[in-house]
């Protein structure tokens, strides 16, 4: 007897995946240390706020895992902006440190903006960097923001040629929904990103063959957002509390979601993880960039020595 029950979608799997990029990471890394080459990235958490310090931790984790060196400095909450602009010049200037990484939120007294373009282009490795931004437009190689360029790795696996697909991104952020738009444009996609000023949102939406999620509104997009077979990548991490007690969410309805989507990242296990990876990734490719740059004679904007 022929089952008539909708198939439902393929996780996913940002963790193996993210592993597949660690062992790519962590085999140059090698290449590197035999050459007596280490990649290092700096790690600045500013304040106790519980859920970076979390983050922060498992980042150097996986750092170490893969064979970068890690450097990590915690100011008190009540460090003034003069303080950490100080530390980050330091970095800047210090040619045994690759890559720098302020963790974010930082406390409301600091400017974020300021603290992020303080940081040497060729080290950020947040890829938040204004001289970063206008280069990924510009299609230069450039230090790319973390979470849009794993969510690119996903889609590559699972789609392969993403030429001329329709791609739609929900959110018009700075650190996902612009970059990622930017990334997919590059991929050969059509793009439409869709924000809070859009006129009938769901109805865009359902043109779409690929829905990446970065609005930050728990369970936003379910069955009725989607074109049938649409592959759909939740960046959305959203805490919510319910009978069953706190959990996480994504941006998409996963359980409706699913019922006609391809393929889907589950929340948590599927973006979540893809980001550190291309931390490090990042950390690798600005040790590169930087070896080419002191070859060449170049010297950054923003510091006279590089690592």
């Amino acid at each position: 007897m022929i089952s008539t029950t909708p198939a439902l979608a393929r996780d996913i799997d940002g963790k193996a995946i993210s592993a597949q990029v660690l062992d790519e990471v962590r085999e140059e890394v090698l290449a590197l240390a035999n050459q007596q080459i280490y990649p290092a990235l700096a790690v600045l958490l500013v304040g106790d706020d519980p859920a970076s310090h979390v983050y922060v931790r498992n980042k150097l984790l996986r750092a170490k895992d893969v064979g970068i060196r890690s450097l990590e400095y915690r100011l008190p909450e009540t460090a003034s902006q003069a303080q950490v602009l100080e530390l980050i010049a330091q970095l800047n200037a210090d040619p045994a440190v690759n890559g720098i990484l302020v963790q974010l939120p930082l406390p409301a007294s600091i400017d974020e903006q300021a603290v992020i373009h303080a940081i040497d282009p060729i080290k950020d490795v947040d890829g938040f960097h204004r001289e970063n931004v206008g280069g990924l437009v510009q299609g230069i190689e450039v230090l790319t923001p973390c979470t849009p360029s794993g969510c690119m790795r996903l889609l590559l696996e699972i789609c392969g040629d993403l030429s001329g697909l329709h791609a739609v991104v929900i959110g018009r952020s700075n650190i996902v929904g612009k970059p990622m738009a930017t990334l997919l444009l590059q991929a050969n996609c059509s793009v439409s990103v869709v924000h809070s000023r859009s006129v009938d949102a769901p109805a865009l939406c359902r043109l779409a063959d690929i829905v990446v999620a970065a609005v930050g509104r728990p369970a936003l997009i379910d069955a009725s957002w989607l074109k049938p077979g649409a592959v759909v990548i939740d960046v959305g991490i959203n805490r919510i509390t319910s009978e069953f007690g706190d959990r996480l969410v994504g941006d998409v309805d996963y359980a409706s979601a699913r019922t006609v989507a391809r393929a889907i990242t589950p929340v948590p296990g599927g973006v979540g993880p893809m980001t550190i990876a291309y931390l490090l990734k990042n950390t690798l490719i600005a040790s590169q960039l930087q070896r080419t740059a002191r070859l060449d004679g170049a010297l950054s904007v923003s510091a006279p020595v590089l690592g």
